[in-house]
């Protein structure tokens, strides 16, 4: 970021619009506005007040009027960027945004790199590299949830859980640095075991934390997968709480040969529903191999709808598949308008969930939904959950650090001898936040921003 540089970008969407907005970043940032904008009322030339919004017009070269606008002037350093910050608003519309950036970057400012006034924000301190993906973050959430995790992560909730985190371990290794440097005040084995157990329970809470694939489901959707037996109503089912004729309904077994996935949005989430294959003894390999799709969705689905026909006693393909249920099951119980006595098995897993309904009539779909919603939202109520793969796979890189020192310890090393992987851990944390992240790192993330932001 060269010195006395003044940066300006549409900060808005292009295409048509109530309203477009130029910002202006740098030195030259209030003096570019006296230039390029005139109030309607007031004394030349121009003095604006801070945060103040005032009404008058942009003006070209030779006081051509490029548009009706109101701008305000944000004075450094409190502003988004800490450097003095111009926002001028235009009508909505290709051209006009155009004409008022160009006449801006005439006087003086240069057209921003994507995510270049966020950077300006994290390199002048206003905010830590967590909360700058935060923003990011809210600009391109795909849902309620996503937009709820940003915003949490923006707020500091993230920052502040690895903050603590971090210097947690830093307090750990100045403890075993103590014991080196005064070993007649400090027992060495009482450091140890001080260590172990506190280590023993970093790398714990961070592991509640850098969950994957809840991260995964809350930035991208979460994955629910239908399966069970040929003909029970699968295909039905997707149809009903997609309330569309997407999937292709028959009698005639084996109809669905491939994973057919749609998204739909329900309680604030993006639910990626797939409908698989049904499982069952066949001979022909095009069904096989969609039968063998179905398992491999199965395994990486966030939630697992295993659809029996109620109408019909359960045959032992469905036992099979219900003995194989784990937390994530919903037990969906079919064609409930024709028979609905169902009563739980004693060999059933214990605590499988389970939902009468009719994918014909439309009973008791909206339950099925919300037991989906339901299972969905123990992700969405974590402030300090980790949501960015980064910043995942940061925090599982320093656990994994954490548990070398703690075997290392535990296999009667030097307490010292764990410091380096004390502070592998340290850093590994520190990439989050910024403090420890390299050029590279702060380049990479940067670049996928938008103009504007």
């Amino acid at each position: 970021m060269p010195d006395g540089d003044t940066i300006a970008a549409i900060a808005t969407a292009q295409g048509q619009g109530g309203i477009a907005m130029v910002r202006i970043s740098g030195p030259a940032a209030l003096s570019i506005m006296e230039r390029a904008f005139a109030p309607q009322r007031g004394a030349r030339p121009f003095a604006p007040v801070p945060r103040m919004m005032y009404y008058g017009s942009v003006q070209g070269r030779d006081a051509e009027i490029i548009d009706e606008a109101m701008a305000v002037y944000m004075k450094a350093p409190r502003s988004y960027t800490r450097e003095d910050v111009v926002e001028i608003h235009v009508h909505g519309g290709r051209v006009s945004a155009a004409r008022a950036l160009g006449r801006v970057i005439a006087l003086g400012a240069r057209p921003a790199e994507p995510g270049e006034f966020t950077r300006r924000a994290f390199l002048n301190g206003r905010i830590d590299l967590a909360r700058a993906e935060a923003v990011m973050g809210m600009v391109s959430a795909a849902s309620e949830a996503a937009a709820r995790a940003a915003a949490r992560q923006l707020a500091g909730g993230v920052s502040t859980f690895v903050s603590v985190c971090r210097s947690q371990i830093i307090d750990l290794i100045a403890l075993i640095e103590a014991s080196v440097d005064f070993p007649e005040e400090i027992e060495e084995a009482d450091v140890q075991k001080r260590v172990m157990d506190r280590a023993r329970a970093i790398a714990l809470d961070i592991g509640r934390r850098a969950d994957p694939g809840a991260a995964r489901a809350l930035r991208e959707g979460i994955r629910a997968v239908i399966i069970g037996k040929s003909n029970v109503g699968k295909s039905s089912l997707m149809n009903a709480l997609l309330n569309s004729e997407r999937a292709i309904v028959t009698d005639v077994p084996g109809t669905t040969r491939d994973v057919l996935t749609e998204r739909l949005s329900a309680g604030g989430f993006i639910i990626e529903l797939s409908d698989t294959a049904g499982q069952r003894d066949s001979a022909d390999p095009i069904e096989l191999i969609g039968m063998e799709r179905a398992r491999a969705a199965q395994r990486d689905g966030d939630i697992v709808i295993l659809v029996v026909d109620n109408s019909q006693p359960p045959c032992a393909e469905d036992l099979a598949l219900i003995g194989r249920a784990d937390d994530r099951y919903i037990l969906a119980l079919n064609k409930c308008d024709i028979r609905g006595d169902f009563t739980p098995r004693r060999d059933m897993p214990d605590g499988l969930r389970y939902v009468c309904l009719s994918a014909l009539t439309g009973a008791g779909v909206n339950d099925l939904m919300g037991e989906m919603l339901e299972y969905a939202a123990r992700w969405d109520m974590r402030e300090d959950m980790l949501v960015e793969a980064r910043h995942v796979a940061c925090a599982l890189e320093a656990k994994a650090a954490l548990e070398a020192a703690i075997s290392a310890l535990e296999s009667g090393a030097p307490a010292d001898i764990a410091v380096n992987d004390l502070w592998e851990a340290a850093r590994a944390l520190g990439s989050i936040t910024g403090e420890d992240a390299g050029e590279d790192v702060i380049e990479a993330i940067f670049k996928n921003f938008c103009v504007g932001k």
